[in-house]
């Protein structure tokens, strides 16, 4: 990699920014296609260089440095090659962000403003150590015309250089620093302060750290924090139903921000349902903490006040009995993260009461926390997931990345027609019509 300061590689994304949003839907996708083509061809170097950063962690792992759960994100294998080149052609294939025609208005004969999206510039992302975020977050910018500035956790610097570099090299047509990679600390603290390049920051991490980044930079900060996420099992739910999903919830892959980390159970279900699931997770691993409630029914660890509001990322779940559902409801707003959570229930309107109480980006009715995630709703990837409630909320997609700009077309208008006591008035019709710079003169 050629080494450049921080500043050269922002201004060099910045010039790329202006060039990628003129470029076609057509070049951005045969760019997103050639990513995938060089990933899946460079698959042996990637699984090298990636052993090298598992290797050192898994060292840091006996020293008790790391966690089992960093490791395991950190990992990378055939499959989850597959995954990452199904994930870019999947990004390729969405409908272009750019250029849509969000409304149209006539503003007098002959005078027509359109708002039409467009994307938001240069974006700073900061994530953490899952090799598979960088190929996500730059094939999202790509395909939204947006230059990115990538940081990600130093325990996976090989891995991510391996990548970066791959994508350099398979998008050698695109705009010249599009995509920038930076892998120092202070090089963060650096991207902080260049609020007159950088138009958004996307970190991902610990709630302390996306505080940190807010406090720190007079950037708008898009924030991905901690995911506690909930299943509340219902009084009337079916509990062969909550079995499966508060086990698909926790166990499928307990290392990822939407997996739960919170069981609650409705005290009428209570004891039917606690010792299935219970021997259930204890078969998988999962170490179990429960209220004195609940360690009345099932013999398991206490749970302290700390764990209802600890997002664990592995294979650790707090259990609570609840009263009522609005007691659920009132836990989930004192503890969670609002990211994600999820009843089991076949009552309707308690699935709404529920659904509508909770402040949550995401929260779902007979299901899994797993489906949290830009993939499954259709997004092509995500840059993260949103728990704020400004510009962009939960998975953050292609939408995500784009703003808008308002175009007037006119034939000669003057504002003074519009002024004084013989003024003509506006119309302010809206109207169905896409944006064409050239329309009232062909007309």
């Amino acid at each position: 990699m050629t080494e450049q300061d921080t500043e050269t590689k922002v201004a060099e994304a910045e010039s790329a920014a202006l060039q990628l949003a003129t470029l076609s839907d057509e070049k951005r996708r045969e760019a997103l296609h050639d990513i995938a083509d060089a990933i899946d061809a460079q698959r042996e170097a990637i699984l090298e260089a990636n052993e090298k950063d598992v290797t050192e962690a898994e060292e840091m792992l006996a020293n008790g440095e790391y966690s089992q759960a960093l490791v395991d994100r950190l990992k990378l294998s055939e499959s989850k090659l597959d995954s990452i080149v199904e994930m870019v052609r999947s990004v390729a294939g969405q409908d272009d962000p750019l250029g849509k025609t969000l409304s149209a208005r006539e503003l007098d004969d002959g005078l027509e403003l359109y708002k039409v999206s467009v994307p938001i510039g240069v974006i700073g992302t900061v994530f953490e150590s899952r090799p598979d975020a960088l190929v996500q977050i730059a094939a999202l910018a790509l395909k939204s015309g947006n230059a990115v500035i990538l940081k990600g956790g130093s325990e996976a610097e090989h891995s991510n250089r391996a990548l970066f570099e791959i994508i350099q090299e398979a998008t050698a047509d695109s705009p010249d620093g599009w995509a920038q990679l930076i892998e120092a600390r202070q090089d963060v603290e650096t991207l902080l302060e260049m609020d007159d390049a950088v138009d958004l920051l996307m970190p991902r991490g610990s709630s302390a750290f996306v505080r940190h980044v807010q406090d720190n930079t007079s950037i708008p900060v898009l924030g991905h924090t901690e995911g506690v996420c909930h299943v509340y099992v219902d009084s009337e739910a079916d509990l062969s139903m909550a079995e499966d999903i508060a086990f698909d919830a926790k166990v499928q892959y307990p290392a990822v921000c939407n997996a739960v980390e919170t069981l609650l159970v409705h005290e009428d279900v209570a004891e039917q349902f606690l010792p299935a699931i219970a021997e259930r997770y204890q078969d998988a691993g999962v170490e179990l903490r429960g209220d004195e409630r609940v360690r009345d029914i099932v013999a398991m660890d206490e749970a302290t006040e700390e764990d209802w509001s600890t997002e664990y990322g592995d294979l650790v779940l707090s259990v609570k009995i609840v009263d009522s559902l609005s007691d659920a409801v009132g836990h989930i707003t004192t503890y969670g993260s609002k990211h994600t959570e999820s009843i089991v229930t076949a009552d309707a309107d308690r699935a709404g009461r529920f659904m509508r109480g909770l402040d949550s980006a995401s929260v779902f009715h007979n299901a899994s926390t797993r489906f949290s995630d830009g993939y499954r709703y259709g997004l092509g990837a995500e840059v993260g997931i949103s728990t704020g409630k400004t510009h962009a909320r939960g998975p953050v997609g292609l939408e995500g990345l784009t703003t808008y700009k308002y175009y007037l077309e006119g034939s000669g208008q003057l504002v003074d027609t519009y002024a004084g006591e013989d003024a003509t008035p506006f119309t302010h019709e809206a109207f169905e019509g896409e944006w064409n710079p050239g329309r009232l003169s062909d007309e």
